[in-house]
Order: structure tokens, then sequence, then C-alpha cells
């Protein structure tokens, strides 16, 4: 296993693609072809073929992730990884943001929500008796659609499958979005799908006046329709 796994191609500015709790790089395949440069999209710690923190936090993330980060980049994320494209955005962590786009980013939790979450950090990884049962889960861990890809979101494991997501991410808690809002050094942009539970447009207008809405697509709109995110793209570049 890799320090951080990490998927690059393409010549010209550089777009940064982080992608959501429990998934991986692969979630971009669908994207990368519609951007006019070169970009790289890592395993965040803990995901895919990266290997685990010792402590989860939206900064820890973001330090790991800026040492991948070699000149100016846009930031393309999508919930865990909007978040930590926020974060990087700050300029905190020595990376040359020149625009992020935080698509899909969870805006308000509660006391359940954070609750729930807790528990499934301290729960050791379960282990599946199949590969498709493995995957089965880690589709719904990532809120991914069926069909999306599934490079490194399972791994073997005591004789059998589990999900390459390390359990104790869970607990990487909520984001002060006001905060690394107010702190951003370059363009932000907000987005989501119009259909998406978590990140409904009256909750995204609680911190910006004109998030992005991609009609009739819900939490995972990158993965549902790349094409849809091509007003986002050309927003970063």
């Amino acid at each position: 296993m890799e320090e951080l796994h990490v998927d690059r191609g393409g010549d010209g500015p550089a777009l940064l693609l982080l992608h959501g709790l429990g998934g991986s790089s692969a979630a971009w395949s669908g994207v990368i072809d519609r951007w006019p440069g070169s970009w790289l999209a890592p395993d965040l710690p803990g995901h895919g073929g990266s290997v685990p923190l010792p402590r989860y936090s939206f900064g820890a993330l973001a330090a790991a992730v800026a040492r991948i980060v070699d000149g100016p980049v846009a930031v393309l994320g999508h919930s865990l990884g909007g978040v930590v494209g926020l974060a990087l955005a700050s300029g905190w962590f020595g990376v040359p943001v020149t625009a992020v786009c935080a698509l899909g980013v969870k805006v308000s939790w509660s006391a359940s929500d954070l609750a729930k979450a807790a528990d499934l950090a301290a729960r050791p990884a379960r282990v599946f008796a199949t590969r498709e049962e493995a995957l089965d889960r880690a589709r719904k861990v990532a809120g991914l659609p069926e069909g999306a890809p599934t490079d490194r979101l399972v791994t073997e494991a005591d004789g059998g499958w589990r999900l390459a997501l390390d359990p104790a991410a869970f607990a990487v808690g909520r984001p002060d979005l006001p905060g690394l809002l107010a702190a951003a050094r370059c363009p932000v942009t907000l987005a989501a799908g119009s259909d998406d539970p978590m990140s409904p447009a009256a909750h995204l207008e609680t911190l910006v006046p004109d998030p992005v809405l991609l009609p009739g697509l819900g939490h995972s709109a990158h993965v549902e329709d790349p094409a849809a995110l091509d007003a986002l793209l050309a927003r970063l570049r």
C-alpha cells in the first residue's frame, strides 16, 4: 500500500480532484477527459490504496494531499473532498490554489449525525464473505450509484473482503464551513445535485447566495453525469 496512491495525466494547467468519504480516485474517471489540462487524483489517506492516518481531521487530510502538489492547482472536491479542498484554499498548507469547487458538501450536522459517525469510527472493519457483498456496502457508504467505478473500494481480509476505507475516518467530525469560506484565498463555488439530500439548496444558501445546482442529479453528480460538471470546470479554468 502506498503512502498516497495518486493517478495523474495530461499536460497544462492542473486540476486536483478529491473524492468523498469511502471513495477512491476512480470516481473521477468520467471527468478527467473533460479537463483541458493536467490532473491529479489521489486516494485520500485511509481510502483505496493509501495508508491510514493515526488520527483523522480535515487539516491532517489536507496536509497529506498538499505533499503531492508541486504548483498552482484548481481543486474540485466531492463531499469530504470538497471540505479538504476548502482547507487547501486557505493557504495554510502551502498549496497555491487558483479556484475551488466543493460539490455535495454536507452543511447541516445534527447531534445524531455526529453520534452515528463516532459509532461507525469505533467499530472494527466488517469482513464480508464475498467481494460482491463488500462492494455493495462500499457503494452505499460512498454514496455511489450502480455502475460506478469500484477500483480500490474493497480489499481481501481474513479469508473474505472488507472495505478499503479505514473506519476511523468517520471520526473526521463536522467542518467549520463558514470559517473555511472566510479563510479561502481564491474564488470558491459551492455546488450540488438538485436532488442531493445531503446538500440541499436551502443549506448551501446559508453559506453563499448563489450555489450551483445541477438539475436532476443526486449526491454523486460527478459519477451520475460527468458532462453536467462542464460549467463547474469552466469556472475552475
